[in-house]
């Protein structure tokens, strides 16, 4: 799992059928690159989010034949900074 702030939506109306009607997010690690991930949770702009990767994102977002490898999987409401270390949210 990681770290995620949601940056915006992705629209792509243009896409195959397995992914769906999911809504797509651009994340972001921060101080790190851009990534979409799939979110069946409901997150808006700004929100910190945890996210899994691999084949755990395929599960989270509904079954193992779904095309995704980064699904969001919570909103994150509070963390502690000081025990965040280097980076943690605010």
């Amino acid at each position: 799992m990681k770290i995620f702030q949601v940056e915006g939506t992705l629209v792509a109306t243009a896409r195959i059928d397995k992914l769906e009607s999911r809504r797509l997010l651009v994340v972001r690690e921060r101080g790190g690159s851009r990534s979409v991930a799939v979110d069946p949770v409901g997150c808006k702009v700004g929100d910190w989010v945890i996210a899994v990767g691999s084949s755990a994102a395929k599960d989270a977002a509904g079954h193992k034949d779904y095309p995704s490898d980064l699904t969001i999987v919570g909103i994150i409401d509070y963390w502690n900074t000081e025990e965040a270390g280097p980076g943690g949210a605010t």
